[in-house]
């Protein structure tokens, strides 16, 4: 076990006002500004998937032309995993409150935390403007050889793009490095390994997968913009497949890395709601980190049509299907900590059973395709497409608002309306389920995913149209929950544990102050505020 030394910083006064948003290298704004860069993009990449949607609601529709459609999908998925989840997740959540969980005044490198948060921001404008001032990538986020190679992608937007992922990576690895030190050597005296909270075990897990996968995927795109614009030749014809394993080594493991915090969240979020502690904490731990270290194990699984060695793929097909072993253990440890709970129906618990309900059918047609054969069939078609959305909208964006409503009140010291909320929880979900469920079908229905219109008569017709309609659904719910926010100024004082926490950071006030703790707290067990409330019934 670390204990922490570091005396309260002592510096010469608060920088109020814009320049002390700039200058600011305080974790709890810069998690803040995560949180509200994370958000705008989010908004972009949600008209972007309105305008795909759009396009697809009926046969031979001319919304978009086919350029254009194809530059759509690859800025919206590139947005929705580099400039939403991943930083909202990790920079926006992870840097407000691992610090506080711990018992910590700060992370441990202040500066380098800045510096990470403004390399992404500056990585994500260079990939916006570029696509808003016509230089576009049209290689789909996967930007698969031969497509982003010059022949086939010969303006300068796949170079932008290029370098917008790898200043992404570089920031993303310094996060990583500042997270795992921070939690090695700041945690609170008497927080040992067992009482670590669940968020920061699914936080340190996700900085080590950053920092194992990150480097490949960086060494990746910098080779291909070697090939592209000083013609070495790494990305060969008949190297397509070094790319595939390059990209799927990280790519793979980045779906855990979206998906862990939202795992970590949930975790935190209900025992609080069901008030009672989570069931089988060590199990959960356990299987946070078997999911870390196997799904460096699984890349393979996304390229069974690439002619990849049969005896290999049979030993990806296994392995894709282990890691479902730790994920189910999961999923049934937070069951049974919802079984005969006291359940306290407010939105963040809402969202938490919204994660459940979609990341388990996403799970569940997951392990469909590790089977070799139905891969084969269904992997260029509509089924992944609904697959990867139930897996990533679903168990990442549901994990996110469960924590905007949860936390929220803490970063702002207002708690949501709640109507409002429950209103956007089902709106949410209704439509998600309106919009992905039926591309299942589609695909089963031999519907290939990134094509740009289709002819009518291959009865796609109701199926995308339903999704259409889903998907404004969807838009609708988060406009209801931009509403809430803005609402907040006005809500009702949330006080410093309006829950009934038990982690740290219900131990301070709402907003946090910018030392956190005016002292260090001791911890006795891995539910601390819990313990407090009942030796002292009264706080």
């Amino acid at each position: 076990m670390a204990s922490i030394s570091i005396p309260i910083p002592l510096r010469d006064r608060a920088k109020s006002g814009v320049l002390g948003w700039l200058a600011t290298v305080d974790h709890k704004k810069i998690g803040i500004m995560y949180m509200v860069m994370s958000f705008s993009f989010f908004i972009a990449a949600g008209v972007m998937a309105l305008l795909i949607r759009l396009q697809l609601a009926a046969p031979n529709m001319q919304v978009v032309d086919p350029n254009t459609y194809n530059q759509l999908f690859t800025m919206h998925g590139s947005v929705m995993i580099f400039l939403f989840t991943i930083p909202m997740l990790v920079g926006g959540f992870g840097n407000y409150f691992v610090p506080l969980m711990i018992g910590a005044r700060d992370v441990a490198f202040p500066r380098l935390n800045a510096f990470s948060f403004w390399i992404t921001l500056g990585a994500g404008l260079v990939m916006l403007i570029g696509f808003v001032f016509g230089a576009r990538s049209d290689a789909a986020w996967t930007a698969y050889v031969p497509y982003s190679t010059k022949s086939f992608s010969p303006t300068i937007g796949m170079d932008i793009w290029l370098i917008g992922v790898i200043l992404l990576g570089i920031g993303s690895t310094l996060g990583a490095v500042n997270f795992l030190v921070t939690v090695y050597s700041m945690r609170a005296p008497g927080m040992t390994a067992w009482r670590i909270p669940m968020f920061v075990w699914a936080m340190a897990t996700t900085a080590g997968m950053v920092l194992l996968a990150t480097p490949v995927l960086t060494a990746a795109l910098f080779m291909l913009v070697a090939d592209r614009n000083f013609n070495t030749q790494f990305f060969t014809a008949n190297r397509v497949q070094l790319w595939q394993h390059m990209f799927w080594f990280y790519s793979h493991p980045a779906v855990y890395i979206m998906i862990l915090p939202a795992m970590g969240i949930v975790s935190e979020i209900i025992p609080v709601f069901s008030r009672k502690p989570l069931f089988g904490l060590r199990a959960v731990v356990i299987s946070t980190v078997l999911i870390g270290l196997l799904g460096f194990t699984t890349w393979v699984h996304h390229m069974f049509v690439s002619g990849v060695d049969p005896a290999i793929e049979r030993f990806f097909m296994f392995t894709t299907m282990v890691i479902a072993v730790p994920t189910g253990v999961k999923v049934f440890n937070w069951l049974a900590t919802l079984w005969g709970g006291s359940l306290n129906l407010k939105t963040p618990l809402l969202m938490c059973i919204g994660f459940l309900a979609t990341f388990v059918i996403g799970g569940i047609s997951g392990v469909m395709q590790a089977s070799i054969p139905l891969d084969q069939y269904v992997h260029n078609s509509y089924f992944v497409v609904a697959h990867f959305h139930y897996v990533l909208f679903g168990g990442s964006v549901f994990g996110i608002f469960a924590a905007l409503y949860y936390w929220g009140p803490k970063i702002t010291g207002r708690m949501f309306d709640e109507k409002l909320g429950k209103w956007h929880f089902w709106l949410m979900m209704i439509g998600f389920n309106v919009t992905f469920f039926p591309m299942h079908f589609l695909g089963l229905q031999g519907m290939p995913r990134r094509i740009a219109t289709y002819d009518p008569g291959r009865g796609w017709e109701l199926g995308n149209l339903v999704s259409t309609l889903g998907a404004f659904l969807i838009a609708f719910s988060v406009l209801i929950f931009i509403i809430n926010a803005l609402k907040l100024r006005h809500g009702e004082r949330a006080g410093d544990d309006p829950w009934e926490g038990n982690t740290l950071e219900w131990s301070v006030a709402s907003p946090p102050p910018e030392y956190n703790f005016l002292e260090i707290p001791t911890v006795e067990s891995d539910r601390p505020l819990f313990d407090a409330r009942m030796r002292t019934p009264h706080i």
